[in-house]
């Protein structure tokens, strides 16, 4: 079930890149919003550093910072990162066994263990909420969106 997730959860990353980033100008992609955590930039680059964030800790790895967003100004080496992450992050689920979503607890800093499976989705929600604030930062700007409903993710890929 959790490949499925992350599968409809690439996907959709993708096809919001694919239909709704690429047609924004640089001053539409960079454009302030007080909304979250502001530009339709800043929540690309917030959604994929989350992303990584979360796997480096399942994967045992260092957990990198938090990206800064004025570094990320070029497309095409944000989405080469993007792809870098989603990698890693199918890797991982490759390998991951039913048994594991109950047993391998995650503990985050001093709080108690969390298990896994409350982990895996706690980041597929978070990349929900916030492509749907991003559809409508988009939409603002003029660029048609879509619905991210995975019934219709379903029904499209069928």
């Amino acid at each position: 079930m959790f490949r499925e997730l992350y599968t409809y959860h690439a996907a959709l990353n993708h096809k919001i890149w694919d239909e709704c980033i690429v047609p924004l100008t640089d001053e539409q992609f960079t454009h302030k919003v007080e909304y979250s955590v502001g530009s339709a930039r800043n929540h690309v680059v917030h959604m994929l550093n989350i992303d990584d964030r979360w796997f480096s800790g399942l994967r045992g790895e260092p957990v990198p910072d938090f990206a800064n967003f004025e570094m990320f100004f070029d497309r095409i080496r944000i989405r080469q990162k993007w792809d870098g992450v989603e990698a890693r992050m199918q890797a991982y689920l490759k390998d991951l066994q039913d048994t594991d979503l109950r047993t391998q607890p995650f503990r985050a800093s001093d709080k108690d263990p969390t298990a896994l499976w409350q982990i895996l989705l706690h980041v597929a929600n978070h990349g929900t909420d916030h492509r749907a604030q991003l559809l409508r930062i988009i939409s603002e700007l003029g660029i048609e969106t879509f619905p991210q409903d995975y019934i219709i993710y379903v029904w499209q890929h069928r």
